[in-house]
């Protein structure tokens, strides 16, 4: 018990401790003064009450002068640790929102890289029926038989960019041009519609799961199917350019339901 008395102590403010001293010494004093002179004869009845008043308010007037100023101060700590705990919970809930914010980004990212796994299969067979009618039967097979069961063959097996690497690697010019290649028939303009349209989607995703400093977007530009697609963007004949305009990576929400239907 005598344990707990002293760990209070310790716990009380010092200005407090203080304060019950001066208190203390104070009505000591007071009553070493009334005990002395002429008021060692005298009794309580012997002195007017307004003199015992003015007594009573001269004598304790300086301790409350004194706890008010305790008082103060006490206040005055206590709202400065309330101002810190403000300030650590503050602190706190901005380390929660950017914890919020690196698990929503990494949901995103994780959503991402799944569904870009089925995409560039997507894209892969588009490229390859964009090929194939580019320089397959009907344009007098100018690509061997065997060398496209071969592409078809590296498709199946995972390499999705097979037919784009294809596409990079023409000479161009002898086939009119990349215009020519991609739209210069109805069946190549769907096929390129097509490969637009879901190239578009998928890097309204990255860019939408990516951080500042847009890597997984720029990376993504940098695959065989991303070349590809700004050649087909470069080539876009001007009656299509509104037709085919890019999406707006601000419609975020509405493309990934679009891409995960």
């Amino acid at each position: 018990m005598l344990t707990r008395a002293i760990e209070r102590v310790r716990q009380t403010d010092w200005r407090i401790l203080m304060g019950i001293s001066i208190t203390a010494l104070w009505i000591i004093a007071g009553v070493v003064y009334l005990r002395g002179g002429k008021f060692s004869q005298a009794t309580i009845y012997d002195i007017p009450l307004e003199n015992i008043g003015g007594f009573l308010e001269g004598a304790f007037a300086p301790l409350a002068f004194l706890w008010l100023v305790i008082g103060l101060f006490i206040q005055q700590k206590e709202l400065a640790d309330n101002t810190e705990v403000l300030r650590q919970t503050s602190i706190q809930s901005e380390k929660q929102t950017q914890a919020i914010a690196a698990t929503e980004m990494n949901a995103r990212q994780e959503t991402y890289f799944k569904i870009a796994a089925n995409v560039r299969g997507q894209l892969g067979g588009i490229a390859g029926m964009l090929f194939v009618s580019s320089m397959g039967a009907s344009e007098g097979q100018i690509v061997p038989k065997e060398r496209l069961e071969t592409l078809w063959h590296m498709l199946a097996r995972g390499d999705d960019p097979a037919f784009a690497r294809e596409f990079l690697l023409l000479d161009e010019e002898k086939f009119g041009g990349y215009e020519a290649l991609f739209y210069g028939t109805e069946i190549r303009r769907r096929h390129t519609e097509n490969f637009l349209n879901v190239f578009d989607r998928l890097m309204v995703m990255a860019k939408n799961c990516d951080s500042s400093n847009g890597i997984i977007a720029d990376t993504l530009s940098q695959t065989a199917h991303g070349l590809i697609y700004n050649r087909m963007r470069d080539a876009l004949p001007e009656q299509l350019r509104k037709e085919c305009a890019p999406v707006d990576t601000a419609d975020y929400e509405k493309v990934l339901e679009q891409t995960q239907a």
